[in-house]
């Protein structure tokens, strides 16, 4: 028999898990998830000093560890029994960019630290992956859910970092292939793109006039624009696709929090 929690706590929307879910723009998804009706998982390893509802249910889980991992979709299977969208945020590379006083961030690949590989091609891609593969084999037998990829232009130009640049495109690469093997379970891979989100890092950046936040959006915004894709009956057209999340937002009527809309930006703009 269901109990009077579990049927307090059953999702409008779905279920679903965002990984990074501790700050910056996985925290802005997992906010906008659920208030679109979600039950929402959110992991990180911070996840529980987050600055997030009581509605949200924290994981803790840094995602180099598989057995930690396994753990978060054996808890959510456990729990709810099905998994519907799975959001890859997971990131560690933007740790660590002052080095010994120094901004090491736009240095030349060979004098980059090897931890800054960890974080971008294993915190991140790896991460992604091997969450893919866990929340796969809870959708396939139904033939339902989404996977997201939380990706950026730097897989199409170099943006300063080339491992940064590997890792996007190797984000948007395992997108693509992704979606052949998941075609036939009807369940679509995407990589979005946001623009500038004005997290906690580009926040405290634009007070000393690095960033120009007119155009930026909300680390909600681009979670708005999850659940309009979750929701489209046709979004197996898209599937394998790059998508840019202002573009999709203008394309379903989606605004940001503070009833603007962002601008879709291109290749051009970056």
């Amino acid at each position: 028999m269901t109990s009077e929690r579990e049927r307090s706590d059953a999702p409008t929307g779905g279920v679903a898990l965002v990984t990074g879910a501790s700050r910056g723009v996985g925290r802005g998804i997992a906010l906008a998830l659920q208030a679109a009706g979600f039950r929402v998982y959110g992991t990180g390893r911070s996840i529980e000093q987050a600055d997030l509802p009581r509605e949200i249910v924290r994981l803790r889980c840094d995602h180099l560890n598989d057995d930690e991992t396994a753990h978060v979709f054996d808890t959510i299977r456990t729990e709810g029994g099905r998994l519907d969208l799975l959001v890859n945020c997971a990131w560690g590379g933007y740790e660590k960019m002052i080095e010994g006083g120094a901004f090491t961030w736009p240095a030349p690949f060979w004098e980059q630290a090897p931890h800054r590989w960890t974080g971008m091609m294993d915190a991140g891609v790896r991460a992604a992956f091997v969450c893919s593969a866990h929340a796969a084999r809870m959708m396939t037998p139904r033939h339902r859910g989404l996977i997201v990829n939380i990706s950026f232009w730097a897989a199409q130009r170099h943006l300063g970092n080339t491992i940064y640049g590997i890792a996007k495109a190797a984000t948007d690469k395992m997108t693509s292939d992704m979606a052949v093997e998941l075609r036939p379970f009807d369940i679509p891979v995407i990589s979005l793109y946001p623009g500038l989100v004005r997290t906690e890092a580009v926040l405290a950046a634009a007070e000393s006039g690095a960033f120009d936040l007119s155009t930026s959006e909300s680390p909600e915004f681009i979670g708005r624009v999850i659940n309009a894709l979750f929701h489209d009956p046709d979004l197996m057209t898209r599937t394998g696709q790059v998508l840019i999340a202002a573009a999709v937002a203008k394309e379903f009527g989606v605004l940001d929090i503070d009833g603007k809309s962002p601008p879709a930006l291109t290749l051009a703009d970056i």
